[in-house]
């Protein structure tokens, strides 16, 4: 934050303070910001129940967001499909729904960072702050209040991640560990360099935005590492809301509210983009005559400049999946290449009879998936020309 003193620190976020829980209730009036009230407190007194069945051991150990995890999504996920955003949101199409739910989170995250604020002390910060919760927890009803706060605000982003891949009809099988990974770090911006990327930090104005980028940027997590470890990244990083002297309650608020604006638009990238490809992927198969050689011209095409980038494994591994699909097809040769031979797919190509024009055409589109097509990628697509021309 530079020289800026504290008390000027304190001034300007109490103003954003109040204009992020201003925001958070324009959406309808006096009734809708009642309701979202209502809402919030509701869910903050589950949660309570939840906390007390924790012990200082979870809290210190990080289990407590392997229980939390599992008390999230157990019943939404049962209840929340696009079937229910269907009948929720009649005709409105997908970006506009995702929208609404980023706005929607972003305004609870507001109301709840102020019910919870006014009971943080820098007392909390020092018990909990230095060892992410490695020192007892000496005040109970402070650190509760804490605990509240994590868990909604954990909770709210893991929910909202997971109805923005719903909605795009990215699936998602939380019973396979490395789905509920992809969840759990799209929900919590593990990979913090995709941030800078995707520019979603605009959003937020410039005097919280150094705080935000703090917020992201401290103890950068490798998620492998386990459940716990996520959650003792959390109260890490949460920690931050309590640790700067006369601005707990609006820093509070603001970075609820800006955090889980960030959040929803990580989100959102990730996963509108996921959609575009699985998109590209349907078009391709579905078109497709030659579908076991369309899935040998793509692996050629995405080895040709011997690298693969996410965007180009991402749709070798719909291609292939929306194949077995639609034409039943399983090349287990192909999974079994290690380094492609360009002579096995020309002597595939030459053995198929008609217009392979098609074939072409995928080479174009699987080259663009990433962006600009490189030379070596326009150098195979050459030569794919060259043998497609069929007198």
């Amino acid at each position: 934050m530079g020289s800026t003193e504290p008390t000027e620190l304190a001034t300007r976020l109490n103003l954003l303070g109040e204009l992020a829980m201003t925001d958070a209730s324009i959406d309808g009036g006096d009734s809708d910001d009642d309701a979202a009230r209502e809402a919030v407190e509701r869910e903050r007194a589950e949660l309570r129940e939840f906390i007390k069945g924790l012990n200082p051991d979870d809290v210190k150990s990080g289990n407590w967001f392997t229980k939390l995890v599992a008390h999230a999504l157990s019943s939404y996920t049962n209840k929340v499909d696009w079937k229910y955003f269907q009948e929720k949101y009649k005709g409105v199409p997908a970006d506009g729904i995702v929208e609404q739910r980023i706005t929607m989170a972003s305004r609870y995250a507001a109301l709840e960072g102020g019910l919870s604020a006014g009971a943080y002390s820098a007392a909390v910060a020092a018990t909990l702050g230095s060892a992410g919760g490695a020192s007892p927890l000496t005040l109970p009803a402070a650190a509760v209040t804490l605990m509240v706060d994590l868990t909604y605000i954990t909770q709210l982003q893991l929910r909202l991640a997971y109805d923005i891949a719903v909605l795009y009809r990215v699936p998602l099988d939380l019973d396979d560990p490395d789905d509920m990974w992809k969840l759990i770090r799209v929900a919590f911006t593990i990979k913090g360099g995709e941030l800078a990327r995707e520019g979603v930090t605009k959003s937020v104005p410039l005097v919280v935005r150094p705080l935000v980028k703090q917020f992201y940027s401290k103890n950068v997590l490798n998620a492998a590492k386990g459940l716990p470890v996520v959650g003792k990244y959390l109260l890490q990083r949460n920690i931050i809301k309590v640790g700067i002297p006369l601005v707990g309650i609006p820093l509070t608020v603001v970075l609820n509210r800006y955090t889980t604006l960030v959040a929803g638009r990580h989100a959102r990238a990730v996963f509108r983009n996921e959609a575009r490809v699985i998109e590209l992927a349907e078009k391709l198969s579905s078109r497709s005559q030659y579908p076991q050689l369309m899935l040998w011209v793509a692996w050629l095409v995405i080895t040709a400049d011997a690298k693969i980038g996410d965007d180009e494994a991402l749709l070798m591994k719909h291609l292939a999946r929306i194949v077995r699909v639609q034409h039943q097809v399983v090349d287990d040769q192909l999974a079994n290449v290690v380094d492609i031979d360009p002579d096995d797919v020309w002597k595939r190509l030459d053995a198929e009879p008609g217009d392979l024009t098609e074939i072409l055409d995928v080479a174009r589109r699987v080259a663009a998936v990433d962006g600009d097509i490189t030379a070596r990628e326009k150098e195979v697509i050459a030569q794919l020309q060259d043998r497609c021309r069929r007198t």
